[in-house]
């Protein structure tokens, strides 16, 4: 934050006295001129972690087969890749405090682009352990980026229009995911030789012998690992890019800095509080959508290579949503829109298990439409009148992503169940996300009633 002076104490006397009316949201620029390229460079962030992302999700489908283990230990894919924003979000924010955002994002990219270029010796070994410590690494890098990137983008620029900011930043975090699912299905898995299919439906790869095997799972692990050590090359590009780029210094050092009466007033404060619970949900449900579409589309008949289709039409939708979230915020309050598209979500996956078949498969898709505002919506108003402590309370809230790490494991256990009360087990597994939509719909009612 930059210090108030003199004639900032000036202009307030004469908005007070009427001389000067106060902007309106309506008429302040979402983007001012001055922040332009270190808003689009900061965006650009956006998009590298959407792509990391989910061109990850659908590895939890492609290790399971190659590597011939259980739907839930393939999720620990999950667990890894999720677990390091926890680890991770709370060490950025203490660096934050110490150091500009600048440098804790180039610190970032240095371990996101360290994570994506282990994947190369990961492969050699073929060891899905190994590929594990990748993903966690990266996602140390993924947790600075996150934990100073939303804080950042919301100071670029007035309050006013802070969340609308961030909710236009993050429309283009989806567009990376719709790159990382692209080459997820155009250079993964369809390239995989152990997802090939017998006539009757059954996988080749299970029934050939050991060093046949072998041969093949040595290819489709290079298969797995080329995109993330070529992942690795474009962020250390980017890197150099805003290393020598000027990026304003919007947040201060605090020398006073106490991390105990810190945490005190952010586990006192009832919205932050709320927020970073609905957002453990939320985070939850997006992943468990994202992920499973492929063991859903797969049990009612399609391939692996069809169903990321699917993941990408979602993701379409997705970013459409979260472009149309971002007008309607103008006409209608955060905070009651994220309750009403929670209940949408509700309804969907209450399709999705109930019905299944194609027409629950396109609930499933559907489902995205009204994910799309979510998180940064939760983000900025749980971040909303934080000031000194927002960089911590942006820790949290990335912290808070560890619900994609701990929930799809546990959808994978449903799932390996078989059958569950007359129904597909991977119908019934999405009950885990109606239930997140439901805290999310009382989180924003709540919100909203209390904002009235």
């Amino acid at each position: 934050m930059s210090n108030i002076t003199v004639d900032d104490i000036d202009l307030k006397k004469k908005d007070e006295q009427g001389e000067h009316p106060v902007p309106s949201s309506d008429n302040q620029k979402v983007i001012e001129k001055k922040y332009f390229i270190p808003f689009v460079l900061i965006t650009s962030l956006f998009a590298l972690w959407g792509f990391a992302n989910d061109i990850t999700n659908p590895m939890v489908s492609a290790f399971k087969t190659v590597m011939e283990i259980s739907n839930f230990k393939a999720s620990f894919v999950q667990f890894a890749f999720y677990g390091g924003y926890f680890t991770m979000a709370l060490p950025a924010a203490i660096l934050i405090k110490k150091y500009s955002y600048k440098k804790v994002i180039l610190f970032g990219m240095a371990l996101y682009a360290i994570g994506a270029l282990l994947f190369y010796p990961a492969a050699q070994f073929q060891m899905f352990g190994f590929f594990l410590a990748s993903y966690y690494i990266l996602t140390f890098g993924l947790a600075f980026l996150e934990t100073t990137a939303n804080p950042l983008i919301l100071s670029l620029g007035s309050k006013e229009t802070s969340t609308r900011r961030l909710n236009l930043a993050q429309s283009f975090n989806p567009i990376g995911s719709l790159t990382g699912m692209f080459v997820a299905q155009q250079f993964i898995l369809s390239k995989l030789n152990s997802a090939e299919k017998a006539v009757d439906g059954s996988l080749v790869y299970s029934t050939l012998p050991e060093t046949e095997k072998a041969i093949i799972r040595a290819h489709d692990l290079m298969v797995i690992r080329d995109p993330y050590v070529m992942l690795g090359l474009v962020v250390i590009a980017v890197a150099v890019v805003i290393a020598v780029t000027k990026i304003p210094v919007t947040n201060e050092k605090d020398k006073n800095f106490s991390l105990a009466e810190t945490l005190e007033r952010l586990l006192f404060n009832v919205t932050y509080r709320e927020g970073v619970v609905a957002q453990i949900f939320y985070v939850g449900a997006q992943i468990m959508c994202w992920t499973f579409i492929i063991q859903y589309a797969e049990n009612i008949g399609y391939t692996k290579a069809e169903a990321q289709s699917f993941n990408i039409i979602a993701m379409v939708l997705f970013l459409s949503g979260r472009f149309i979230a971002t007008i309607l915020m103008r006409f209608v309050k955060a905070s009651m829109l994220l309750a009403v598209f929670a209940l949408g979500g509700i309804g969907m996956m209450t399709v999705t298990i109930f019905v299944g078949g194609d027409i629950g498969l396109y609930a499933l898709i559907g489902t995205s439409i009204f994910m799309s505002l979510m998180f940064p919506t939760i983000y900025g108003i749980a971040l909303e009148g934080l000031d000194k402590d927002a960089e911590f309370g942006a820790a949290g809230l990335v912290m808070a992503i560890v619900g994609g790490a701990l929930m799809p494991p546990l959808q994978g256990a449903i799932i390996d169940s078989g059958e569950i009360m007359g129904l597909p087990a991977v119908n019934v597994s999405f009950g885990l996300p109606l239930i997140c939509f439901c805290v999310i719909a009382v989180f924003g009612y709540r919100r909203f009633l209390t904002t009235k």
